[in-house]
């Protein structure tokens, strides 16, 4: 078996959590209460077990999941939801204050009380595990137990668990929603630590998002529950073919070597498609083509970015549904050939720079949800030079604040040093530069070679 264990960090964490572990039931047609439902048709080829662990009550399962935070309102609702009897009381842990916005609550005081008893569950989960692959962690950037509690988990995982994938899926502050003032120091100082501990990040944002809902699905006001079920989308591509049966599985490892070229260039972008509203079912033609296309396009992405500015340094498509090899190959060199100004790749990945996975099984939409049920779709991940635009805005923010020593009292108070602010301000700003430089030193290749 090859199992996965999610971690799901404060509020944002928990509510993207909801969101996937409601679509992974109804894929593999668990109900509420862990039961596999009467009349769904189980196939010997799909494989729960990446995700859930069978308890000894007969045919009931329970996911290989943690839900923390430091207080305790968020935690209570799924204790009081829908899905209260899913998962395990153990893993569920809250603590009694919260961080409220701040790293160093979360990374130093109130987070330090929750960190031996969420160690000691997460050994217990991989315990009962047979051949754990690694971690999904989920949290946001810009709060205080995501961030700060966040990067400590990672910290003492990455010193547990150094062999094991440990993958990121973090929202990231939107360029115009805010929803808290010192978003921009929590965001610098987690992404410090996540560019040390983390194998691959996956960068989203909400206002990203709330754009594809309104305008893709055609949502007037888009919830967080709209946003984090497209979230789900992605990430229940990702690890489909672990899951299900293929004709090109990709394993979790294999994203970490196609798509990180050196360990600190490891911030992804994600996109998918074909999104399209219940109400525009029946007048769209979903064919691997235009699927393809579209996934390329801005307005499919999960994050504000602009792929266009930069190169491409790799990329990963990831189908699934009714579709041949063949189909997947003809796309992606139509992709390469028809927009190859607006889809530019690095020099030295031109020829190579596509990775592709199919899987047979069809993508799962939730009932009453807002996306129509589709035949195939699929999922991209690439890995961009023109990702460094998100971490400008964040330099810029962080610089004005600090600049002032703005609100810094309140991380000082908490037992953090002032250093720790220039130390994680260097390192984002030599990690821009890093994008930077391999964009250059990319364009003066091409005129090397041009000139020759």
């Amino acid at each position: 078996m090859r199992e996965i264990i999610s971690i799901h960090i404060g509020q944002a964490g928990i509510q993207v959590g909801n969101s996937c572990w409601e679509l992974y039931c109804l894929e593999h047609g668990i109900d509420k209460d862990g039961t596999f439902k009467k009349d769904y048709k189980r196939s010997n080829d799909a494989k729960y077990e990446t995700f859930f662990k069978e308890s000894s009550v007969k045919e009931k399962v329970v996911p290989r999941s943690l839900f923390i935070d430091l207080e305790p309102t968020v935690i209570d609702e799924i204790r009081s939801g829908d899905y209260r009897e899913l998962f395990h009381p153990n893993q569920l842990i809250n603590g009694k204050e919260d961080a409220a916005n701040n790293y160093a609550r979360g990374h130093y005081t109130v987070g330090k009380e929750l960190l031996d008893l969420s160690l000691q569950r997460i050994r217990e989960l991989a315990d009962e595990c047979e051949g754990l692959q690694g971690f999904f962690l989920f949290h946001s950037v810009g709060g205080g137990s995501g961030s700060g509690f966040g990067s400590l988990l990672l910290q003492k995982l990455a010193s547990e668990y150094g062999k094991k994938s440990k993958i990121d899926f973090c929202i990231y502050p939107s360029p115009q929603v805010s929803t808290a003032v010192v978003e921009p120091y929590n965001c610098v100082l987690s992404t410090h630590s996540l560019l040390e501990h983390c194998d691959v990040t996956f960068m989203l944002d909400n206002e990203a998002i709330y754009d594809v809902c309104k305008k893709k699905l055609h949502i007037e006001r888009p919830s967080y529950a709209n946003l984090n079920r497209m979230i789900a989308q992605v990430i229940s591509s990702l690890t489909s073919s672990l899951r299900f049966p293929g004709q090109l599985n990709v394993d979790i490892n294999e994203f970490q070597t196609n798509l990180v070229p050196f360990p600190r260039i490891h911030f992804l972008l994600a996109s998918y498609a074909p999104l399209i509203s219940i109400e525009n079912a029946n007048h769209e033609q979903v064919t691997v083509s235009a699927i393809t296309n579209s996934v390329f396009s801005n307005e499919n992405l999960l994050a504000k970015c602009d792929p266009s500015t930069g190169k491409y340094m790799s990329c990963c498509l990831l189908y699934r549904g009714n579709m041949t090899p063949n189909e997947a190959q003809t796309a992606v060199a139509d992709i390469k050939t028809q927009r190859s100004k607006t889809v530019n790749f690095a020099s030295w990945s031109k020829g190579t720079g596509f990775k592709c996975g199919i899987n047979s099984s069809l993508p799962t939409v939730i009932p009453g949800g807002d996306m129509a049920k589709i035949e195939k779709a699929v999922c991209l991940l690439s890995n961009t030079t023109s990702i460094s635009q998100i971490f400008n805005r964040l330099n810029r923010k962080f610089l004005l604040m600090f600049e002032k020593r703005a609100f810094v009292h309140w991380y000082v108070g908490e037992g953090m040093e002032e250093g720790e602010f220039a130390e994680a301000r260097d390192d984002l700003l030599a990690l821009e530069k890093d994008y930077e430089s391999l964009a250059e030193d990319i364009d003066d290749q091409e005129v090397e070679e041009q000139e020759y």
